[in-house]
């Protein structure tokens, strides 16, 4: 049985991370992968990593550090929060953008219920 998008409006904030914290972490870590194999092997070493960064064209650069966000949302997703984003959101909204369009359409209509969800918290 395939859920709804009036089975996900009933589901609470607890439930919705949930069922999305590993759809969500798999599209970001398959985005990181894919990016990660077409540009040049990034070094280790933080001397070897500048050099690497300085050999980049402009669209490598942006796609490293596209690279460097996802990797650090798949790290907060796994429960180690990352810089920049708050310990206590379990699934920050940069990574729902990120995730958004490489889910299928049931992740799709759960991400847009906690998002309807979050916005009634804050309001």
């Amino acid at each position: 049985m395939t859920s709804t998008a009036a089975d996900g409006q009933q589901r609470d904030g607890q439930e919705l991370v949930a069922l999305l914290r590993l759809p969500v972490w798999n599209a970001l870590a398959e985005r990181a992968d894919a990016i990660r194999r077409a540009l040049p092997p990034r070094p280790q070493h933080a001397r070897n990593r500048w050099q690497w960064l300085h050999s980049l064209d402009a669209d490598q650069a942006r796609r490293a550090a596209l690279l460097d966000q996802l990797d650090a949302l798949c790290v907060h997703i796994a429960g180690r929060p990352a810089p920049g984003y708050a310990p206590n959101d379990p699934l920050p909204a940069a990574a729902l953008e990120e995730a958004d369009g490489f889910t299928n359409e049931t992740v799709a209509l759960l991400i847009a219920a906690y998002r309807r969800q979050r916005a009634t918290q804050t309001v």
